[in-house]
């Protein structure tokens, strides 16, 4: 059976609220037996990875730094690379899916590279680009406004 690695992006720190749907996207990712695949950090990457963790599921982080002491303490496995953002490309190449939570300009550039390599990618309160005012070029594959919605998606794509 192939495994799926899906990759969850989004910000280093985030609300309560997105923490919160982050967890729950995590529980689902675990509960369908995909690993979770994500940049190692805090905020959404640390709420996703609680939420696989708690469900009995894996996590691989993909570190920015040069040790894994900054990694957040729900991964499974820590990959430590010393390339700064320069990582986001290999959370992307790692990953068959990719579900943006929330975030900011390193997701951004995450979403772009995402885009670039072809995989499906699920926005879930995630940025917004009017694909009207982009040359009929969208972010996401598709928009999610809940974890359902976006668990949904993913199994389409993977």
């Amino acid at each position: 059976m192939k495994q799926i690695y899906i990759g969850v992006i989004g910000g280093s720190s985030c609300s309560s609220g997105i923490a919160e749907i982050a967890y729950t996207m995590g529980r689902y990712i675990a509960e369908n037996r995909w690993i979770l695949v994500c940049g190692g950090m805090g905020g959404v990457m640390e709420a996703a990875c609680r939420g696989a963790v708690e469900a009995g599921g894996i996590t691989c982080g993909i570190l920015p730094g040069e040790s894994r002491e900054q990694a957040n303490p729900y991964l499974s496995y820590s990959v430590v690379t010393g390339l700064g953002h320069a990582r986001n490309l290999a959370v992307i190449r790692s990953s068959d899916a990719i579900v943006a939570i929330d975030g900011s300009y390193g997701t951004l550039s995450e979403i772009s590279f995402a885009n670039i390599c072809g995989k499906p990618i699920v926005g879930l309160k995630s940025w917004r680009c009017d694909p009207a005012e982009n040359s009929g070029q969208a972010l996401f594959t598709k928009q999610a406004e809940t974890a359902e919605e976006a668990l949904a998606a993913l199994k389409q794509y993977v």
